[in-house]
């Protein structure tokens, strides 16, 4: 096995490896494309959706700034921007005041669940045309059980790297 000068394995991808990642990463990339037309098809976003889906999710449909932008993985900055620049706008959200001023609240209005709940029906009847309908229910089984294997050991290895920092 080859190390580059930090110790990291250089090792190369077996072609079988390759063609498993290549599939995986252009499946997700074309799904994200397909998924996020049809979701602006009906007025939302995919950024949108996703803060909506947070939100709608949280207890009393609201989050701090902080816990949505770690809910949807975005960095707080774009966060805001797209908050204030678009769904504050639109009346989807709403920004209040928490903690004596120091914090913000983000919290879903009722044209932000309208909104969100026009866009599901739709998204989610792709989701199964797109994807689900490709596998048998025991297939979907199969996979769900690799992907966790894979997510279990993706949190694992990036555990002992922030460990041996």
């Amino acid at each position: 096995m080859e190390t580059d000068r930090h110790g990291a394995n250089t090792e190369r991808l077996a072609p079988h490896e390759m063609r498993a990642w290549r599939t995986l990463i252009d499946l997700t990339a074309d799904l994200r494309r397909v998924l996020g037309a049809e979701l602006q098809e009906v007025g939302v976003s995919p950024g949108d959706y996703a803060v909506l889906l947070a939100l709608s999710e949280a207890e009393g449909c609201a989050l701090r700034s902080s816990e949505l932008a770690d809910a949807i993985d975005w960095e707080r900055s774009r966060l805001s921007h797209h908050l204030g620049r678009r769904m504050e706008k639109l009346g989807l959200i709403r920004r209040e005041a928490c903690d004596g001023g120091r914090g913000t609240l983000i919290v879903l209005t009722q044209a932000g669940r309208d909104a969100l709940r026009n866009a599901s029906g739709p998204h989610l009847a792709a989701v199964k045309r797109y994807f689900a309908e490709s596998l048998t229910r025991d297939e979907l089984e199969q996979l769900f059980t690799l992907l966790d294997r894979v997510r279990t050991h993706f949190d694992a290895v990036r555990e002992r790297a922030s460990d041996e920092e």
